[in-house]
């Protein structure tokens, strides 16, 4: 078995009680046929509730994490329970618990909505009225009464995703797993998805969202949980994850014209760690960024290079997680 993984960096998530939705411990998991684990000692309690943002970089192994949670991989080590229990106890019933939408759409084109509705439905274990009421309740969830019987080859990429999500929820599953659940869509179902998962939420659903959008998870998420390398190196609110880098940094825009001549001036400055340049703007990585900051608008004024805009600290979501994640390209599978 592989070493034990360091303990994640955490910011301070609150307590989830005994009785989580979802609480991976110590697991472990690699794809058939290769020989390194994709997921790497994580440890993980989903509160009852959260709106938990799954985030990490290409080959972090967000897919297999979520493959093990809803049982499409075993684990080669470590414990899954979702709402305390565990898939080799009770497969069927673990599965009910868990609604899953995969970020392949997973639909016959040839059917219209309703028919897909009904097929899906029935596979669920759903029949005679009740499968009516969730056929209509999926419908209605996915904007789509008026187009309920085109085919849905005929539908637009939004549309199509909608309907994929409310499959999903036909058997009324208490956890929800979305995997980039509006990648490629137009903004009015990217909005229309968002506000129907808030509803769902605030209804007591647990839902497990990633997304490459990161200013889309922070609307909507909150709780973040970020993976790298197979390992979870940082989960907890979103503001506490903010926080982290509040202190950390001072972003500065220049006239394009001007970057060159002010980074060198930027990197001869005490209390300046680090210097990354992405022109218009030139990141400091300080000790104390508010301290340090009239020193260095001061060292610039002298120089003639006044820049356009400042601030203070990690403005959003996007750059908490290059902070963590690192600013390189992650190609790999």
């Amino acid at each position: 078995m592989a070493a034990s993984p360091a303990p994640p960096v955490s910011t301070a998530p609150p307590p989830v009680g005994a009785d989580p939705a979802v609480d991976i411990q110590g697991l472990f998991g690699r794809y058939r046929g290769t020989r390194r684990d994709s997921i790497n000692g994580v440890s993980l309690a989903v509160r009852k509730g959260a709106l938990l943002g799954l985030l990490g970089p290409n080959g972090a192994g967000k897919t297999t994490l979520l493959s093990l949670v809803c049982a499409l991989m075993r684990p080669r080590a470590g414990t899954i329970q979702v709402h305390g229990l565990r898939f080799d106890e009770a497969p069927e019933a673990y599965k009910d618990l868990i609604g899953l939408a995969p970020q392949s759409l997973a639909l016959y084109p040839r059917l219209s909505a309703r028919e897909n509705l009904a097929a899906f439905g029935r596979m669920s274990g759903l029949y005679g009225t009740r499968l009516r009421e969730r056929v209509d309740f999926g419908l209605t969830f996915a904007g789509l009464e008026g187009l309920a019987d085109r085919r849905v080859e005929t539908y637009s990429g939004g549309q199509q995703r909608r309907l994929n999500l409310a499959v999903t929820l036909l058997p009324d599953p208490p956890v929800l797993v979305l995997d980039e659940p509006t990648v490629g869509i137009d903004p009015q179902s990217r909005h229309a998805i968002h506000e129907n998962l808030r509803a769902l939420n605030r209804a007591g659903k647990t839902i497990i969202y990633t997304s490459h959008y990161l200013d889309e998870v922070e609307q909507l998420c909150d709780e973040i949980a970020v993976l790298d390398g197979g390992r979870l190196i940082a989960q907890g609110p979103l503001g506490a994850l903010l926080a982290r880098f509040t202190g950390t940094r001072i972003e500065l825009r220049f006239d394009p014209r001007r970057v060159d001549a002010a980074v060198p001036l930027l990197r001869g400055l005490a209390g300046v760690a680090d210097v990354s340049v992405a022109p218009p703007l030139v990141t400091l990585a300080t000790d104390d960024p508010y301290r340090r900051l009239p020193l260095v608008l001061a060292a610039l004024d002298r120089a003639g290079l006044r820049p356009l805009s400042v601030s203070v600290g990690a403005r959003d979501l996007e750059q908490a997680f290059l902070a963590l994640t690192g600013t390189g390209l992650r190609d790999g599978p």
